[in-house]
Order: C-alpha cells, then sequence, then structure tokens
C-alpha cells in the first residue's frame, strides 16, 4: 500500500505528466521529406500541386503526401530511398526555376505544433549526417598579408617621393631604392607601419635594398588568425544553412572539422561552406578602348582587363571604391523582377561610395564578382589542386545619383544571389580552405542507440 503522503504523489505525476508532454514530440517521430520552391519567389496553385503530385505517380515514387506549405510544395516519403530517387527526378521535371531541398518533416499533429513543442535535435551519431574536413591554406594567409604590406609599403613611400620597386621573395619583401641616401627614411617608414617588422640590409655594389621579413611570432599569430577567423565565417555560414546544432571545431595545425546532423544532400553545405566569393565596385576606365586593350595583352596604366558574361572585355580602375570586406548586411530582393542583392555598408565604405558617386555623376561604374575555386592539373602524371581566381563583371550601371550606405546590385541569378547574400552576411574567409575528407554517415547505429534507451525508460518507470 503507498504510504506516502498524497502531496508527493502529485508531484511525481505532475512530473511524469510534464515530461511526457514534452516528450511526446519524439514519440512521432520524421518523415523523409523534400521542400520544393519557385526561385521567383511565387507560390505553388494547386493545379500544379496536382502536377507534382501525377508525375511523382506516374514514376510510380515511394512518397506518402504532396500538401501545399505557406507556398512551398511539402512531399513526405516512407524511407530515405525514396526521397533521394525522387528528388533527382522533381529537379529534372521541374527544371531550373525551382529548388528541391531535403529535410525531414516531422509527423506530429497540429495541436503540439500549437504548443511549440519541438523534437530533441540529434547530434551526427544519432540521426547521421555529413562529415567534412577542410585544409587550410596557410601559405596563402602569409601571402595575403604580404600583398597588405606591399599596398602600405608603396603608399608610404609614395607620400615621400621616395624612388623604389618591391616584390616577393618567399616570406619577405625585397624593396629596391633608386637613391641610397633615401635608406633610413625608407627604414623608418616601414617600421612605422609595424614595428615588429624585421628589416635587413641586403644592399651590394651598386643596389640598396631593404629586405622587410614577419618575424616567427608573427608569422605563428597570421597562422592563428587565418584559422580561427575560417572557423567562426565557417559557423557564421553554417547559421545561415539552418543546421540544428552543427560542430564546426579545429584539428590539428591547419585542418578545420565540420559534421551537420540530418544533412542528407552535402551539395549546397559544401559550395557555401568553401565558396571565397565577394564583390568589387570599382569606376570604368570610360576613355580607354577596352577591346585595342585585349588584343595587345595588357591595359592601360591604372587600369586592369576584365570580361563580362558575355565574353566583352571591360576596362575598370585599378582601385576599388568598396570591397567585400566593407560590406556589413547583404540580403537576397528582386529589383524589377530581376534577381538582386539588397547590400550595406560599414561607415568606411558608406563615406567612400558617398565621395565616389558625388564626384562621378553619370558617369559608369562596375561590379566585379570575385570567387576563388580549385583546379586540378597533372605535372609528370601527377595530379595536384591550385587556386584559381576568377574576376568577372556582372554588372555596369551609370551613376545617376549620390548614395552612400544602401543600395542593390543586380546581373546575378537566383542561385548566385542566394547564396552571395549568405557569404556576404556570414563573412569572407581569411585564407583558402581545401576539401579533403568528406563522409556522410547513416543513423543506423544511433537508432539502435535510441531504441535501448526508450526500452530501458520503459523498463524503469
Amino acid at each position: 500500500m503507498n504510504q506516502y503522503p498524497f502531496w508527493k504523489n502529485a508531484m511525481v505525476i505532475i512530473v511524469i505528466l510534464l515530461g511526457t508532454l514534452f516528450a511526446l514530440p519524439n514519440f512521432y517521430g520524421e518523415d523523409p521529406a523534400l521542400i520544393i520552391s519557385k526561385e521567383s519567389g511565387l507560390v505553388f496553385n494547386e493545379a500544379e500541386l496536382k502536377d507534382v503530385e501525377d508525375f511523382l505517380l506516374s514514376r510510380e515514387s515511394n512518397f506518402t503526401s504532396v500538401t501545399n506549405k505557406n507556398g512551398d510544395l511539402l512531399i513526405r516519403f516512407a524511407n530515405v530511398e525514396g526521397q533521394i530517387d525522387a528528388s533527382d527526378r522533381i529537379r529534372s521535371y521541374l527544371g531550373r526555376f525551382s529548388t528541391v531541398a531535403l529535410t525531414f518533416a516531422p509527423r506530429m499533429p497540429g495541436w503540439i505544433q500549437q504548443l511549440d513543442l519541438n523534437q530533441m535535435s540529434l547530434g551526427l551519431d544519432l540521426r547521421g549526417g555529413v562529415y567534412f574536413k577542410f585544409e587550410v591554406d596557410l601559405d596563402a594567409a602569409i601571402q595575403q598579408r604580404l600583398d597588405q604590406y606591399i599596398t602600405d609599403i608603396n603608399k608610404s613611400l609614395i607620400d615621400q617621393r621616395i624612388r623604389r620597386s618591391i616584390r616577393k621573395e618567399g616570406n619577405s619583401l625585397r624593396v629596391e631604392l633608386v637613391n641610397p641616401e633615401d635608406y633610413n627614411q625608407a627604414r623608418r617608414s616601414v617600421r612605422e607601419i609595424d614595428n615588429l617588422l624585421e628589416v635587413t640590409n641586403a644592399s651590394s655594389g651598386s643596389q640598396t635594398v631593404m629586405v622587410v621579413s614577419m618575424t616567427d611570432e608573427q608569422l605563428k599569430q597570421r597562422r592563428d588568425f587565418a584559422i580561427q577567423q575560417n572557423i567562426l565565417t565557417m559557423r557564421n555560414r553554417v547559421n545561415e544553412l539552418g543546421v540544428a546544432e552543427p560542430i564546426v571545431q579545429r584539428q590539428g595545425l591547419d585542418r578545420i572539422v565540420v559534421q551537420l546532423p540530418g544533412v542528407q544532400d552535402p551539395t549546397q553545405a559544401e559550395r557555401i561552406l568553401g565558396a571565397t566569393a565577394t564583390l568589387e565596385f570599382r569606376l570604368v576606365c570610360e576613355n580607354e578602348n577596352a577591346f585595342e586593350a585585349e588584343e595587345k595583352g595588357r591595359a592601360p596604366i591604372g587600369c586592369d582587363l576584365f570580361k563580362d558574361r558575355s565574353g566583352n572585355p571591360v576596362l575598370l580602375k585599378k582601385k576599388a571604391i568598396v570591397t567585400g570586406n566593407q560590406l556589413i548586411d547583404a540580403s537576397q530582393s528582386f529589383s524589377q523582377g530581376r534577381p538582386a542583392v539588397s547590400i550595406r555598408l560599414d561607415s568606411k565604405g558608406s563615406k567612400s561610395m558617398l565621395e565616389t558617386t558625388k564626384k562621378n555623376l553619370n558617369k559608369p561604374m562596375a561590379v566585379l564578382f570575385v570567387q576563388q575555386r580549385q583546379e586540378t592539373i597533372e605535372e609528370d602524371g601527377d595530379f595536384f589542386n591550385r587556386s584559381v581566381l576568377d574576376k568577372e563583371v556582372i554588372n555596369i550601371a551609370t551613376i545617376r545619383g549620390v548614395f552612400s550606405s544602401q543600395f542593390e546590385i543586380t546581373g546575378l541569378t537566383v542561385f548566385e544571389a542566394k547564396d552571395l547574400a549568405i557569404l556576404l552576411r556570414a563573412g569572407a574567409l581569411a585564407a583558402p580552405i581545401f576539401k579533403i575528407e568528406e563522409k556522410t554517415v547513416g543513423p543506423s547505429l544511433g537508432q539502435d542507440n535510441i531504441d535501448k534507451g526508450f526500452a530501458a525508460i520503459v523498463a524503469g518507470l
């Protein structure tokens, strides 16, 4: 006979009931599903829903239902195999103007959803998902820092009218001075830029040479910064993808591990994680002939030669008005029915854009799309990966008014606009990364552990 007082029994019952209520979403489980949305931002109507349903029936796809969810189509499947098989067929059927995403849809009834109760988030070991391992190109991080030093030193010496030439040699800079008497002043200028830099006199004969090198501590700090900044950026990008409980962590000296529970299609995740796309805004060299520059194979002084998306040559000013590093927000939008990205600049970028648009009314300004990609090359029977930097003019517009911090850019496809907005919001990678391992983890072992844990709870109660 129960000898405990009533209040204790009531408390136990209340705790069990509350625990059962919060655990209910997990009892219903999930269905493998597809979410189909239109790239144009339009919604699916009932006729289109029926067309998709008839298509799946004609292909004998193993689906259980097709419903309209906030203008998108939600298709549930009995198993993952049917989901993956149908995703390829639907992509082919609907074409490039619709987006098909693999997901899991909870089976819990509407009254539980109205209570805002959610299922427990499962990690990679219990739910399955995608595992990536990336290697960070730390040498590129050092070279990027040296490029910045070249820019800063050049500017300082130009201001002091010191004639010189600067080039990189490994992890050092070789500064050749025309006048030997400028050496001490040039050395002081370098130390003012960064007093930790090592400056060595390498003059010989009639040559006056100054070698500028980063210290071992600076090299270590730069490498650590590149790793930490890449981890932060990749976490931001994963958050933009909406993955529950991801893991992004450092492994060893130059590697980053990313675990994405529940992700079955790694294509978009890989594209977003490793992408290095950004933007530059430059004025057009309108008084120069781009076709002549292309024939000669060199651009006029003060200009760079690029191509637009039609393959036509375009000459742009060397100096960028604003770069991707000065963007603080970006979102996908539509401008006059065309895909666009809405941009917001920081104070420095806003000031630069304001001054430029004031001085260059009715002159053309271009948007340069910059993207780094991997290319596999063969040398002596061996295959190597190398970084290739692609720069393409996506838009040229006439400056019709003065603007500074907020504006829109066009000239992108819907996919590019969506991905670029994510990348700009998440920030740029401090150094290129290369995927060295990828694997999809199945949830079978995790499901066995879940079943055993559930049985243990029932037995305990």
